[in-house]
């Protein structure tokens, strides 16, 4: 497999500018732009299987949202919202200087899709919402708050990928090698081990979330959703505990009446790097 060629572009935030990374496959000159976007704890490389795949039909761009993986951390962590990653992946096309762009987003990445299509004049062609919708699930928001900026530092990369492993089971069965290769760009070097790539401050707007918040925050979700009229791919783990069987239901008969497909013996989240996952996406693609 090639390696991405890692770029960054400047974003404007409350306390002035930082720079986002993303990392790009295939060929600069291609006008056929795929955009990937990972989730809440996760980072750009997360993507690589896929990207790799994809890289002789797109030019494929896998960006390390602000605070994750080699961008820069915020100096005021409430600007780590969802709001303000639209506004840095607007910055980012404007870069591409691309007129037409199909995204696939997993969870947040998905949100943040959700966000850039719903916007007037959005130059998104295709979306891909990689198990997520408006409704995310009480039960997986606690579970994902045991975990978020928890202060862990890991003596190898072995230690780490365990210690990933063991709060990622959703993510479904991955060879070893696979997972180490999932893991290896969620570390940072820590003096002799390592560290997680992002921000623990990230979880500090997440658990700021009241129940309140929560219940306006899916009324806009839904709001935005229901506005979208571009062919829209939905993805769950069957076993998911943050994208509900019934949020997937109403998503296929609402708003762009998305595709569905669920992937057995999977949770929150599938990683697209098996054959088969990957398989369903690029038909949605590049099919007719």
């Amino acid at each position: 497999m090639t390696e991405p060629r890692l770029h960054y572009v400047q974003c404007l935030d409350s306390r002035g500018l930082h720079r986002m990374a993303y990392w790009e496959w295939g060929d600069p000159a291609n006008r056929r732009v795929l955009v990937c976007a990972h989730g809440l704890a996760r980072q750009g490389r997360d993507f690589d299987t896929l990207a790799a795949d994809l890289a002789t039909s797109y030019r494929v761009v896998c960006p390390d949202v602000v605070g994750r993986g080699r961008s820069d951390w915020l100096a005021d962590p409430m600007g780590y919202a969802i709001p303000a990653y639209v506004a840095d992946m607007v910055t980012l096309l404007a870069r591409l200087d691309a007129e037409t762009v199909d995204w696939v987003g997993t969870s947040m990445g998905g949100l943040i899709g959700l966000g850039v299509a719903a916007l007037a004049h959005s130059p998104l062609r295709r979306l891909v919402l990689n198990d997520v919708g408006p409704v995310i699930e009480p039960t997986s928001l606690q579970r994902i708050g045991t975990y978020l900026g928890a202060p862990v530092r890991f003596s190898s990369l072995e230690e780490a990928a365990d210690a990933m492993w063991a709060i990622s089971q959703g993510f479904g069965p991955h060879s070893r090698e696979q997972w180490l290769a999932l893991t290896r760009p969620m570390l940072r070097p820590d003096g002799d081990g390592f560290k997680p790539h992002y921000d623990p401050a990230i979880a500090v707007p997440f658990k700021a979330i009241t129940p309140e918040m929560a219940e306006a925050g899916q009324a806009l979700l839904w709001q935005a959703y229901d506005s979208l009229k571009l062919p829209t791919l939905l993805l769950r783990g069957a076993e998911s505990d943050l994208l509900s069987a019934a949020t997937a239901q109403a998503m296929t008969q609402r708003g762009p009446r998305a595709r569905l497909h669920e992937f057995a013996g999977v949770g929150h989240a599938p990683t697209l790097v098996q054959p088969g996952q990957r398989q369903v996406v690029r038909e949605f693609l590049l099919g007719a």
